[in-house]
């Protein structure tokens, strides 16, 4: 209480100087001695490990694929396709790796991008290259030469320390005006529900966050990085005070995946599960407030094999409390496959610890992150048709305007093979993208018939 009481003291001391001294004079930084408070020091260590991102993309000429093809074009006598349109955008980047050049951004700052040039708090640009991106948490990893210029990096901080209330201040590049510096509070954490990413636990700040802000740092007062800045809610388009993070812990782990293979692979632990209402508490006899219940069991799962039952009640991961469905859904989708999670569980009113090791997700993927012409499809494993062995892999969802729909793929067609390489799972379908070269030449099964597509 008497260093608040002292701290506002210094402040209406340094307000009094500044009314009352010739415009000429400065403020002092000491008074009684003492140094004003001021998040300069901190500051100077931290914005030259944020960055400007720069990207330039060549704008896609939606067409259907047939006018793609030269002697379709010739027959109809139909003009040369147009050029597609340059596009640029602006965003920021936090450097976490000096040593190797890696840099932490939103995957929605340098998706589609041809070009992307970072440029340093001195004016340096540097070419960059995508390590990996995972839309699904809008996180994506850079990677600049460390050999050109000297690097500075910002120290990940833990993200589960954060309270509400603490000081945080967003660095990024708002409108393109080049680097810039906020201040606020964590407004809430946790906040999930919002539509904006797949895998959403938002730290929620008041530290103005605007367009041109993504991908930039939120820093708590010793300097670390927290956050990474992602999106705001607003109805007209600028900053009210309601911006939103990924925490550093959630930007760590996938970013350690994108660096060693390249994409998330997500594990799979084989539950559905419901949130923990106080009716459901009451029915099952239970005096718990927070947790989620387990409705079903996939067969032959990771969780099936760990002894999780319908109707168990999962109150803690790892130690750390259950709080809703999508608190599991995150935790779990984060984990590696091969992974031991210890879930807390109760069952009939006792309380109990049960260890799973996560299981790799063969039932559906996400194209995207196999390769970006195929974005917008979802591959799954289907049952062999009638008087075949084995599975195969459909695509079971095209998202319309996607680069996969104007590929000319669609939804039931089957993957025979990519490259000339059979695909008969989703195993042998990431093998054989993950090994190609440029090119995809996909052999493809659409109804009774058969057909080859070529993608480029």
């Amino acid at each position: 209480m008497k260093q608040h009481h002292r701290t506002l003291r210094f402040l209406a001391i340094a307000l009094i100087f500044l009314f009352a001294l010739p415009a000429s004079a400065h403020l002092p930084v000491a008074v009684d001695g003492e140094r004003l408070p001021s998040l300069a020091p901190m500051l100077e260590r931290v914005t030259p490990a944020v960055v400007n991102i720069a990207t330039k993309s060549r704008a896609r000429i939606r067409e259907n694929p047939l006018f793609q093809d030269p002697f379709f074009r010739r027959f109809f006598d139909l003009p040369e396709p147009r050029r597609p349109r340059p596009a640029q955008s602006l965003g920021s980047g936090v450097i976490v790796d000096a040593k190797n050049g890696y840099i932490l951004t939103n995957h929605h700052v340098i998706d589609k991008a041809d070009e992307i040039t970072v440029t340093l708090q001195n004016g340096r640009e540097l070419a960059a290259e995508v390590v990996g991106a995972d839309p699904e948490t809008d996180i994506a990893v850079l990677k600049v030469d460390p050999k050109t210029t000297q690097l500075m990096e910002l120290p990940l901080g833990d993200s589960n320390k954060l309270r509400v209330g603490d000081f945080v201040v967003a660095v990024g590049n708002p409108f393109g005006l080049g680097q810039t510096v906020t201040s606020g509070i964590v407004s809430a954490l946790g906040r999930t529900g919002l539509g904006i990413e797949g895998y959403e636990d938002f730290i929620q700040t008041d530290a103005s966050i605007n367009p041109g802000n993504s991908g930039g740092a939120l820093v708590n007062l010793r300097g670390e990085l927290v956050g990474i800045n992602t999106a705001i809610l607003t109805p007209a388009g600028g900053n009210i005070g309601i911006g939103f993070a990924i925490p550093s812990n959630m930007a760590r782990q996938v970013m350690n995946q994108l660096i060693k293979y390249g994409e998330v692979r997500r594990g799979m632990l084989g539950i559905s599960v419901q949130d923990l209402t106080p009716a459901l508490a009451d029915a099952f006899g239970i005096a718990v407030e927070e947790g989620v219940v387990i409705a079903q069991v996939t067969p032959n799962s990771a969780a099936e094999e760990a002894g999780l039952q319908v109707g168990d009640v999962i109150v803690a991961i790892d130690g750390q409390p259950v709080r809703h469905a999508a608190h599991i859904r995150n935790r779990i989708g984060l984990l590696r496959v091969g992974e031991a999670v210890e879930l807390t569980v109760l069952r009939n009113g006792k309380r109990m610890q049960i260890t799973a090791v996560i299981g790799e997700d063969t039932q559906q993927t996400d194209a995207a992150a196999l390769s970006p012409r195929l974005a917008g499809a979802e591959f799954g494993e289907v049952p062999a048709p009638p008087g075949e062995e084995g599975k195969r892999v459909a695509i079971v969802r095209v998202e319309p305007g996607s680069p996969a729909a104007f590929a000319g793929l669609r939804q039931g067609d089957i993957i025979l093979s990519v490259n000339r390489m059979p695909v008969t799972d989703l195993a042998s379908l990431r093998k054989a993208i993950s090994g190609s070269k440029g090119r995809l030449l996909l052999h493809i099964r659409r109804g009774s018939g058969a057909f080859f597509l070529l993608l480029q």
